[in-house]
């Protein structure tokens, strides 16, 4: 019997409102049942990475502070990706934007005031956006695809940091360490309470995302975007310019990431080391979907993301889960994600189409 995908008429908003909880739920269910078949324990995994980094207040603050960058990154993408223009190369212009900020920062190492700070985000918001401009321009001017350039454009700058990193920028004072020189206090990000790690970058990510969400939903920009994405013939009868919404969708996804590549170097880390390069620019284009491209919606999803790198470093130790299983949970998510997605927009059909049956 031949099974066919035929789609709805109206595809259900509260359907599609419940998807992403659906599908962190099936995420967890499949997850138990993998680990359960490959020796672990299937519950207590799940518990670990999803339910303890919840239920501890101890381990809010981590919460909040990996939860900061994807948020930051996630709603620069999802600008882009309501215009069509997919932006796969977050993950390569947050290492660019962090290194144009770490080079303000070793160019003032001796110097004190607090416009330098300042001037590390400006430069990792320009390092960013300057990085996204390769792609606009190849696709812009050559009609070059953004997913393959941007993409590909992540792995220099991943090759060029650890070039920076065991050469010109490497610490002579570090005992050979292939690392920077420690930010000093006028460069790195205060914290937003006394004894607790969580930075200013951490409200700042929720303040752009507000920011986002009235852009979006309240100007002419706004408008632009979405209509691009929704309808690019309407877009170019009201006479907006198709190559201009792509240099502001990746400008603005390329700053965005830029800026939250700054917050992690003046942050958590307080330096630039190999081992910046995390993932986190791949891992924002789950959010960004998960939270159904809204800023509001990225928040929340950033939040779930946030708790899966926790609750992994905790099963690491507390039921002994490999280190791959925090992507492998994040890409079992997108894959629920998009499973769901499809099964509300269509319906599963066996045999011939009615058309053909006639006809037949």
């Amino acid at each position: 019997m031949r099974a066919r995908l035929e789609a709805r008429r109206e595809p259900s908003r509260a359907m599609r409102l419940a998807t992403p909880p659906l599908a962190v739920l099936l995420t967890m269910v499949a997850g138990a049942v993998v680990f359960q078949i490959m020796g672990f324990d299937g519950p207590a995994a799940i518990h670990q990475i999803f339910i303890v980094p919840v239920i501890d207040p101890s381990h809010w603050p981590d919460l909040g502070v990996k939860a900061a960058p994807l948020i930051i990154i996630a709603v620069g993408l999802a600008i882009g990706f309501r215009a069509n223009v997919w932006n796969i190369g977050a993950e390569g212009q947050y290492v660019f934007g962090a290194l144009a900020a770490t080079g303000v920062a070793l160019a003032t190492w001796e110097m004190e005031g607090v416009w330098i700070l300042p001037a590390m985000c400006l430069a990792g918001l320009a390092g960013g956006m300057l990085y996204a401009a390769v792609p606009a321009f190849l696709k812009t001017r050559v009609g070059v695809n953004e997913i393959l350039t941007s993409l590909m454009l992540t792995y220099v700058a991943i090759q060029l940091l650890y070039y920076l990193m065991r050469g010109p920028w490497k610490d002579p004072e570090g005992f050979n360490f292939p690392q920077s020189r420690l930010f000093t206090d006028w460069q790195t990000l205060p914290m937003v309470m006394e004894d607790s790690y969580i930075h200013l970058g951490v409200p700042i990510s929720v303040l752009i995302a507000l920011a986002v969400w009235i852009v979006m939903g309240r100007t002419i920009v706004g408008f632009e975007v979405r209509l691009a994405g929704l309808a690019p013939a309407a877009a170019r009868h009201g006479g907006f310019n198709a190559k201009r919404t792509v240099w502001l969708c990746l400008l603005a996804g390329g700053g965005l990431a830029g800026l939250a590549g700054t917050f992690e170097a003046a942050g958590p880390y307080g330096q630039m080391v190999p081992q910046f390069p995390v993932g986190y620019g791949f891992t924002a284009i789950i959010v960004a979907f998960l939270g159904r491209l809204h800023a509001l919606g990225i928040i929340l999803a950033g939040l779930v993301l946030a708790v899966s790198y926790v609750g992994g470093e905790l099963a690491q130790t507390a039921a002994g889960l490999p280190h791959a299983a925090t992507g492998m949970f994040q890409a079992m998510m997108l894959f629920f994600l998009l499973a769901v997605d499809i099964l509300v927009r269509y319906r599963l059909r066996f045999g011939r189409p009615a058309a053909a049956e006639g006809s037949a």
